[in-house]
């Protein structure tokens, strides 16, 4: 028999045009039957609606006769996602899917964009389904009274949780989700027991929980993180969409590959090529991997085809929202011809009339790859279009281990963040700011999280003095003394507390943000004080596109006008450079086999032919049981250059270890300089390498915490990471909408208080989570490991070489980042060096370097 529900949906989709794929079925019979689970669907298969209308169907069967008049049902479905650009895009779609079924149905969105006006109506009056984001459900659970907002909530979807896993703000999704489950429910519609019971051994007997992921390494794993420990397997289901994607990804290839650029640029030479496939495309996306890099290309298209002034536009995060919301609207309305835009676009907006992607530079990873290129194309059986453009000669090589990898169905995974306290301290404090807990109760919920399996009752303990007393070293300080107890009950009484408690919530740290707004009112978006600070009045920039002039800060906002200079600076941001993914890594090294097998196949492999010849002829093409080491003398010192071809990350650690366990051996002091494919060691003196060699442990796992420790500032690493720690547990606070503390003022109070904490608190909790996050995510440390381990298997090969080789080159230009005094730019340093070693080809300079004024730079290493 076919129910109600079944009916309206099946009139439906007869009405639309539109055929229900197996994947959806299978998630509807998932659903109704009570389970709980994750949706793995590739971009643009319909997965919004795999999950949403099954909703609807259960509510329509158990109101067939009243759903088309039943008003004001609570809030029924939280939908959460990881960027507030997402919201309006579904609320869209399911808004326009209830008013065509005729039920009477409000779908609203909580998120920072939202007024103060919109969450006063929230409050007085629920929708049925709310869109938010990790942070925006945290602050609802700081309201007085919050169980009241969840009575009849029936359903929580957590829209890219493969974005969440592996951050903190997935642990805050976690936690959040461990309160929602512990609520009792109260509504009839509860009270209505399914055919199956959902068996969910907690207070919420009916509540769902369903994530919705892309592709990564690790499904069975994020199902488990999201639904936590005390979840019953036989009530877990995973729906795999198996759509086969269709995807057409080519590569451009440089006329004149030994002639391109070895390092230093961005891709700006293929310009041409690049402008060639947008005039033929009907919308492209070209998506960069920073800010700097999409205001760099959205400059340089405006220069040299001024035609499209007026059908392109440019999309990033710290544009203003009013912008950014105007952009995704002019794309849907098909107003606008090019986007150059970077991971703002990545995740689930509908851009239907996007049906070309052009990535430029290396995505570093392959699901992130498949993310973007599946922008064009984007509903069912749609062909994804997508272009790379190297922005250097090598990437040619992770261009085709990309297409590899994606044909071999290689993806990344997302681990998973344990025992983040400082998220733990915000979320206790988040929840006595509302109605208060007790200490057991919070930590039975707590340890059913997959993020704090392993907390124990001692350090739950510890977090308690924490909050109420400011724990051994900080409790003569008010300041520290949030939270009180109340015959058993922890609760914050201070409004002060309160307010600042409830501006800090959320996990997302970055350098303080100035907003950029025009003398004439209107604004443009944000840039880091960093920058700012670096500007005189009258000096020229580039921003949200346009060549600005500067004029004065005031209350934390840069005020500008239009200059008509076409030269500018080019403002940055903290953390641009992605490190190479493991699984993209272990392809190229693949591709890289192949080469020196001369089996290669591929257009981009064939291209670079002319320059592995050179490398050959220089040094030596590694196989894939070989490691290779070059050193050479130059009037620098002694250059000793190792490839393990695993990332920048990997390399800077291992670097940095090699330098140390050399300097066991025999004293020296060295400067590091690391990419993506390898690294250098530069000495004053010559080191005996094939003496060094001969050591079994120079590439041994053996102590190989307590040589990364001695090896590298593992206190200064810990102390930055202490910083964004301090930051989320409250320990400082960064001040009020407009008034903001200045950078340099919360480095100095999160240094002293690492420095406090370390000298007379050792055992702190968030010091030692400080240097664990160092060791984890700095360092990749379990990375580290399995490259040594792959190492010390591999046939040595040692090459003195008379100049730098093709893979040399492109290290050696990160080596200009050492300490020198220099009145000369690094687009001249660069041309130097080329001219120096012979090093044809070397293209243009990064822009983003061109505009950095010379002096004296960081010194890395020893």
């Amino acid at each position: 028999m076919i129910t109600k529900g079944r009916q309206v949906i099946q009139h439906w989709y007869k009405q639309k045009n539109w055929q229900q794929f197996a994947f959806q079925q299978e998630m509807e019979a998932a659903y109704l039957g009570g389970y709980s689970g994750l949706l793995n669907a590739p971009t643009g298969s319909g997965k919004t609606f795999a999950l949403f209308l099954p909703f609807l169907v259960d509510f329509i069967n158990k109101h067939p006769d009243t759903y088309t008049t039943q008003k004001n049902n609570g809030l029924l479905m939280l939908w959460i996602t990881p960027l507030r650009a997402l919201t309006n895009d579904i609320r869209k779609a399911m808004q326009e899917a209830c008013d065509e079924m005729g039920l009477p149905w409000h779908i609203a969105t909580r998120t920072g964009d939202t007024s103060a006006a919109e969450k006063a109506a929230l409050k007085r009056k629920l929708p049925e389904v709310l869109l938010t984001t990790p942070e925006s459900l945290h602050l609802m659970l700081a309201q007085k009274e919050y169980p009241k907002l969840f009575n009849n909530l029936q359903v929580v979807v957590i829209d890219e949780w493969h974005e969440l896993l592996g951050t903190k703000r997935g642990v805050q999704v976690e936690l959040g989700l461990s309160k929602l489950k512990a609520l009792s429910p109260k509504s009839e519609v509860f009270n209505q027991v399914p055919e199956k019971d959902s068996g969910l051994m907690t207070q919420n007997l009916r509540l769902k929980i369903w994530g919705i992921s892309a592709t990564i390494g690790n499904l069975e794993q994020a199902a488990e993180v999201l639904l936590g420990n005390n979840f019953p397997a036989d009530q877990i289901r995973m729906v795999r969409a198996n759509l086969e994607k269709k995807l057409d990804i080519q590569s451009i290839i440089p006329g004149n590959v030994e002639n391109y650029s070895w390092a230093g640029h961005i891709g700006l030479k293929l310009l041409p090529q690049v402008m060639e496939i947008v005039a033929k495309s009907k919308t492209t996306l070209i998506f960069t991997n920073t800010r700097s890099q999409s205001e760099i290309w959205y400059h340089a298209i405006l220069d040299n085809y001024p035609e499209y002034a007026g059908i392109m536009a440019m999309h990033h995060g710290s544009l203003d929202n009013e912008l950014r919301n105007w952009v995704e609207q002019a794309l849907h309305a098909e107003a606008l011809k090019l986007v150059v835009c970077t991971s703002s676009l990545d995740l689930g907006v509908d851009f239907r009339p996007v049906d070309c992607v052009i990535q430029v530079g290396s995505p570093k990873g392959v699901a992130r790859f498949m993310q973007r290129a599946g922008r064009s194309g984007h509903h069912p059986g749609a062909v994804s279009r997508a272009y790379f453009v190297p922005t250097h000669s090598l990437e040619l090589l992770e261009g085709a281990a990309l297409k590899a990898a994606i044909k071999r169905g290689i993806f990344e995974s997302r681990d998973p963040m344990l025992l983040t306290m400082d998220v733990l301290i915000q979320y206790m404090v988040t929840l006595a700011v509302s109605d208060g807990f007790r200490a057991d109760e919070l930590f039975n919920e707590v340890k059913g999280t997959y993020a704090f399996a392993d907390l124990t009752r001692n350090e739950f303990g510890q977090l308690l003095e924490f909050i109420t007393t400011g724990g051994k070293t900080l409790a003569q300080y008010d300041e520290f003394l949030k939270v009180e107890i109340e015959n058993g009950l922890y609760k914050v009484n201070s409004r002060r507390v309160a307010m600042r408690h409830r501006l800090s919530i959320g996990t997302i740290t970055s350098e303080l943000s100035i907003r950029v707004k025009w003398l004439s009112g209107g604004s443009l978006g944000t840039i880091e004080e960093s920058f700012v600070s670096k500007l005189k009045p009258g000096n020229t920039f580039w921003f949200a596109g346009r060549s600005l002039e500067f004029i004065r800060v005031k209350e934390m906002t840069a005020f500008v006008k239009k200059s008509n200079s076409t030269k500018g600076l080019i403002p940055s941001w903290n953390g641009g450079r992605m490190p190479l993914s493991s699984q993209l890594a272990a392809v190229f090294r693949d591709k890289l086999d192949e080469v020196a097998h001369g089996i290669e196949k591929d257009v981009e492999v064939l291209a670079l032919k002319p320059l592995f010849k050179l490398q050959q002829e220089l040094s030596h093409l590694p196989q894939s049981h070989e490691f290779l080491i070059e050193s050479f003398k130059s009037r620098e010192g002694h250059h000793l250059l190792f490839y393990p071809f695993e990332g920048r990350l990997v390399h800077e650690g291992m670097a940095s270890l090699l330098a140390f366990r050399i300097s066991k051996i025999r004293n020296a002091s060295f400067s590091i300089a690391m990419n993506d494919y390898g690294f250098e060691l530069l000495t004053d003196e010559d080191v005996p390498i094939e003496d060094v060699l001969e050591d079994a442990g120079f590439f041994s796992i053996d102590n190989l915490i307590d040589d990364i420790q001695h090896s590298l500032n593992a206190n200064e690493m810990a102390r930055r990471r202490f910083r964004d720690i301090a930051h989320i547990g409250g320990l400082v606070f960064t001040g009020y909408p407009g008034q903001q503390v200045k950078n340099k003022h919360l480095q100095a109070s999160t240094s002293l208080l690492f420095e406090v904490f370390t000298e007379y608190e050792p055992d702190n909790l968030l010091v030692r989570q400080a240097y664990n996050e160092a060791l984890a995510f700095q360092l990749e440390e379990f990375r580290l490991r399995a490259a040594l381990q792959r190492i010390a298997t591999q046939t040595i090969i040692l090459k003195t070489i008379e100049r730098p080789t093709p893979f040399a080159f492109p290290i050696m230009v990160d080596s200009l980042g050492r300490e020198k005094l220099t009145t000369e730019t690094m687009e001249e340093r660069i041309a130097k060096m080329a001219r120096r070693y012979g090093a044809e080809g070397v293209g243009e300079v990064d822009e983003t370097r061109k505009n950095r004024k010379p002096g004296i730079t960081r010194k890395k290493g020893f």
